[in-house]
């Protein structure tokens, strides 16, 4: 079964926006798990402009489906999430003014930051996974470094599945095969929706889990969140 894990980092723009507490993050949160969403995704950037530090902290002791975390393995970073200790954290490559993550890491070039950021987080027992492209080489080098998972960046495949669907999916399938062959478990991530997560799903029928975000809170605007969650659900059926 392929976990669906909300990214709620557009919840908390939309509060910080009038500088209050409306939409209340933990409590949307909530609602996401009450809803069926079997996780909760968070990207707490140093300049804060969605998720801040103390959500982070206020939704670590309420959450009962995973927690993960991720954003690029600053110091602050790092310390943030070995005090709060979530299920996963999801490396990144994004420097601190990026808007969204646009690219997965070169592991070759970074393995021995990675290699060390990637201990410091397994020795507090949190799983540790690494943004990739749909890269069989880069897979690969996630495993050497001692990575649990890889998260495949999928804005590639969600680019060009409308033109042609097979073609786009095949470097994940690819992909996903070299993780199994190097005992890594296997996420995905960015610009899924409703139109090309099922297609994903049934190629990849070994994926553990999918962050999304953007495209569920658009889709949750017109449908509420309920049965937005209910639809992305079924699409990993």
């Amino acid at each position: 079964m392929t976990r669906l894990s909300v990214n709620i980092n557009k919840v908390a723009t939309l509060r910080n926006a009038r500088g209050e507490n409306n939409p209340d993050v933990v409590r949307f949160a909530l609602d996401c798990e009450r809803f069926g969403a079997e996780g909760i995704t968070v990207h707490p950037r140093p300049d804060e402009r969605h998720i801040t530090r103390a959500d982070v902290a206020a939704l670590k002791p309420v959450l009962t489906t995973e927690f993960n975390i991720e954003g690029y393995p600053s110091e602050e970073f790092i310390e943030l999430v070995c005090r709060t200790l979530p299920a996963q954290v999801t490396l990144v490559p994004d420097p601190p003014g990026a808007l969204t993550s646009s690219a997965g890491w070169d592991v070759r070039a970074n393995a021995d930051f990675l290699r060390d950021v990637v201990s410091r987080f397994k020795d507090n027992g949190i799983r540790v996974s690494i943004f990739v492209a749909a890269d069989p080489d880069q897979v690969r080098a996630a495993a050497e470094v001692g990575a649990d998972r890889v998260e495949l960046y999928t804005k590639p495949y969600a680019d060009n599945y409308a033109k042609d669907r097979e073609g786009a999916v095949a470097p994940f399938v690819e992909a996903s095969r070299t993780a199994l062959e190097c005992g890594l478990g296997l996420n995905a991530g960015h610009d899924l929706s409703l139109e090309n997560l099922a297609y994903l799903k049934a190629s990849l029928p070994l994926l553990d889990e999918v962050s999304i975000g953007h495209a569920l809170i658009c889709d949750a605007l017109y449908l509420g969140i309920e049965r937005t969650i209910r639809e992305y659900l079924d699409c990993l059926k």
